[in-house]
């Protein structure tokens, strides 16, 4: 809306420049006369007032950085005197507007300017809008004013009717920039000066409620503090004397909380465990005595601040002085021997040239040592961990069927604990020990899960630097960490599991290699736990061999040490009893006397008449068991053509394998037979009855394929299989030997029961590299590629036709 305006009136005034200061219409100011400008503009204003002609007149003009502005306020000199301080000051009222002209000369030092005012008028009465402007206005003034206690200004605000008499009474404001006020002074229409102050009021108004709400969330988190800090304190005073009065000396939960706080950050913890530890303990401040998740907290606390995060022993790199610690409490067992030199060798390399720790990793290692029970696989960790200077800790795996077992349970559980593998950690106080995983292929699965997974990261040289337990939940290097797992059965072992593992064999020991255990390890620990004095019981070896060879059959030492134990207790009951004198010789001509007949006699030592190959049908066969290698006799025999079903019968409790095998066999000789010159044109009309003794232990495999034809030749042609000769091997449809695992167990077998002939596929030849030399001295060892050669080499020259014999 526009405003009527009157004509302008032309003035001429001295100038009294305001520094960084507006004056608007309206306003009443102190103005200080010390200041140069300002008193040459009230001197000469006084000077050129005539008498009678009013109240000597000054225009007030903002000067901001040194520039004037377009337009002033027309000022009254009100009163000239002393302000509150004692100086000089003039008192100046503020009339109107005036737009600045020309500079022009006049009376005094001060710079005179024409200017003219400008009288604004407007409608009446007033429009609806600018009503409600007005109001507006009025509403915030007097919210603003309360808010700062003015209760006097907010009658005088309200009296003012005046449109630009209110938008100059902002000027009061002390809120207004410099800037803001300068705009009010130039907007001449009062309206639109009404709707700028308007403007103004609103925004500051909106900028000091967001400001309170500030402060009062502030002053309320303040206050809150400060009444939990009061509380917690009268709290701690109220144990306290219920403590005194009830005659207890424990600290309280604050005093615990503080005592967790300051042990956690004396602790040398990883940065993100001590943020995890730190936030447990805030919880466990917060919490009440009679909450239950202050003792899993606390429960937590103990575990983290037990575990050695930053303990490590240093490695022993004497390898020379490893080597004899390994060779003096371990015989034979080269193969792991070999592979702790080795890996003590690259240690000391990476020690030396600065590269302990490589992306995050240190040179841990994960060997899975295979053999049957017996070799030492447990006591080769403890060893181990001797030649290393390590800590050691055996984890038993065997029956286990629970996945917390391993990665530990979540701590929501009532009674949950970290797994085994964290409290191996714990247990050893180090963070690069030996750990035994004993017995990693009797691990079960169920409802609960799968161990074996959970132990995939575990082994995993990958991985297992950031494995984190269930229970813990916060990061564990296991990369420095040495696992040696031990199994019996390979097979029972997942596959993705014996991935990430290393496989060292321990095949089982030779004769020879029994008699120095039995000799410097065996017999000293049963003669102390016997109370017999070193020297009062003496076993030659030629004893140890027999004990070795004829009263035990087996790839480790355990029942030849029941044996030496069985022999010492007998001879210090005889003593106790006045019938043996101490010391005493065991010579092999006593042991039977002492401890019985010999259980195991080799085929070859028995007379020739009661030996199991003394009849046409039966042959030795070589196999693999949980207990090592073994040997398998096999039997057949052939139905009276009257009396008996033609086809195929197999007895012994054996597997689809070695079902198979024996009807390739006897598919072999069949289509074979004239070129054999076997009699097998009556198979047709006969049953054939193949019979592996021992029936109740379980069978199956390929290996006894050769044996199976070979008995089967032997039937027919009614030629003998030699007493010495011992076989494995796959056969095929056409007569080829193919090859089979475990060919250095079969041969200590094979030695252990006497044999001196051994045939093997042609294609194990390389698998003899592994079996000990003095083994391979005493056996003759013949690689075949075909079954006639086995046949060649197993069955004796024909004693009888072999008309008859069919």
């Amino acid at each position: 809306m526009a405003s009527d305006s009157k004509p302008s009136v032309p003035l001429t005034l001295p100038v009294l420049p305001l520094d960084d200061e507006v004056v608007l219409p309206g306003m009443v100011v102190p103005l200080d006369l010390s200041d140069n400008d300002v008193r040459a503009a009230v001197e000469a204003a006084q000077a050129a007032a005539r008498p009678g002609a009013g109240k000597p007149r000054v225009l007030l003009v903002p000067r901001i950085d040194g520039t004037y502005a377009g337009t002033g306020v027309l000022g009254t000199v009100e009163q000239v005197g002393r302000l509150s301080d004692g100086d000089p000051g003039a008192l100046i009222r503020g009339v109107g507007r005036v737009r600045i002209g020309a500079g022009t000369t006049g009376p005094g030092a001060a710079l005179w300017v024409e200017g003219s005012t400008v009288e604004e008028t407007l409608p009446d009465p007033l429009p609806g809008q600018v009503t409600d402007l007005v109001k507006e206005y009025k509403a915030l003034a007097t919210t603003w004013l309360k808010k700062r206690g003015a209760w006097q200004v907010v009658d005088r605000v309200q009296q003012i009717d005046g449109v630009g008499a209110l938008a100059d009474n902002s000027g009061y404001s002390p809120f207004l920039t410099v800037e803001q006020r300068v705009a009010l002074l130039e907007t001449a229409d009062p309206v639109a000066r009404l709707k700028l102050a308007t403007a103004q009021l609103r925004e500051h108004l909106a900028e000091q409620d967001v400001a309170e709400t500030i402060a009062k969330d502030v002053q309320e988190g303040v206050d809150k503090q400060q009444r939990e800090f009061l509380l917690r304190r009268q709290l701690d005073a109220v144990r306290k004397e219920l403590r005194e009065l009830n005659g207890e000396s424990s600290g309280g939960a604050g005093d615990e909380s503080d005592d967790y706080r300051a042990r956690v950050e004396a602790a040398d913890l990883p940065e993100k465990v001590r943020e995890a530890a730190l936030k447990e303990v805030e919880k466990l401040e917060r919490s009440s005595d009679q909450s239950p998740e202050g003792s899993w907290i606390r429960t937590w606390l103990d575990t983290v601040l037990e575990l050695p995060w930053s303990e490590r022993t240093e490695d022993r790199y004497d390898i020379p002085g490893a080597q004899a610690v390994l060779d003096a409490e371990h015989a034979g067992l080269e193969d792991v021997k070999e592979r702790i030199t080795e890996y003590l060798a690259v240690r000391k390399r990476r020690a030396e040239r600065g590269l302990g720790v490589v992306g995050g990793r240190r040179g841990g290692a994960v060997l899975a040592l295979v053999g049957p029970p017996g070799v030492g696989k447990t006591s080769l960790g403890e060893s181990v961990a001797h030649a290393m200077g390590r800590k050691f800790v055996r984890v038993a795996l065997g029956g286990v069927r629970d996945e917390a077992e391993i990665r530990g349970h979540r701590r929501t559980y009532v009674g949950a604990l970290p797994g085994r593998i964290v409290r191996a950690i714990k247990e050893a106080g180090s963070m690069n020990p030996v750990v035994l995983l004993d017995e990693i292929d009797k691990v079960g699965s169920d409802f609960r899960g799968d161990p074996a997974a959970a132990l995939l990261e575990v082994l995993d040289p990958a991985q297992n630097h950031t494995f984190r337990d269930h229970y813990l939940e916060v990061e564990l290097d296991l990369s420095d960490v040495v696992f040696l797992a031990t199994a019996n059965v390979l097979e029972a072992i997942p596959e993705a599991l014996l991935d990430r593992m290393e496989l060292v064999r321990l095949d089982g020991y030779t004769e020879d290699e029994k008699v120095v255990i039995a000799r410097d390890h065996l017999l000293p620990r049963q003669l102390e736990r016997a109370g017999l004095e070193p020297g009062e019981v003496v076993l030659e070896d030629a004893s140890l061999r027999k004990l070795a060879g004829e009263y035990t059959r087996e790839a480790g030492v355990r029942t030849l040490e029941r044996a030496v134990a069985r022999l010492l207790r007998k001879i210090t009951a005889q003593h106790e009893l006045g019938g043996r004198e101490l010391p005493f010789t065991v010579t092999p001509d006593d042991l039977r006397d002492l401890i019985g007949r010999p259980h195991h006699v080799p085929e070859s030592a028995q007379d020739p008449a009661e030996r199991r190959t003394a009849v046409p049908g039966v042959a030795t066969g070589l196999a693999v068991t949980g207990a090592g290698g073994d040997v398998l006799f096999v039997e057949a025999s052939l139905a009276d053509p009257e009396t008996g079903a033609a086809g195929l019968t197999l007895t012994g409790q054996l597997g689809d394998v070695m079902k198979e095998s024996a009807q390739i066999a006897l598919s072999f000789l069949r289509s074979h037979g004239a070129e054999l010159e076997l009699p097998v044109t009556g198979l047709k009309d006969r049953g054939v009855h193949i019979h592996f003794p021992a029936g109740a232990v379980p069978k199956d495999g390929p290996s006894a394929g050769v044996t199976m034809t070979t008995a089967l030749a032997s039937l027919l042609s009614g030629r003998l299989v030699r007493t010495d000769v011992a076989m494995t091997g796959e056969v095929s449809l056409t007569g080829r030997v193919l090859p089979i695992g475990g060919v250095k167990q079969k041969l200590l077998a094979a030695h252990r029961a006497g044999i001196t002939t051994v045939v093997i596929p042609k294609r194990n030849e390389a698998d003899l590299d592994d079996v000990p030399a003095e083994i391979l001295e005493k056996l003759e060892v013949h690689p075949v590629t075909d079954v006639r050669q086995v046949l060649e080499i197993a069955l004796a020259p024909a004693a009888v036709p072999v008309g008859v014999a069919a």
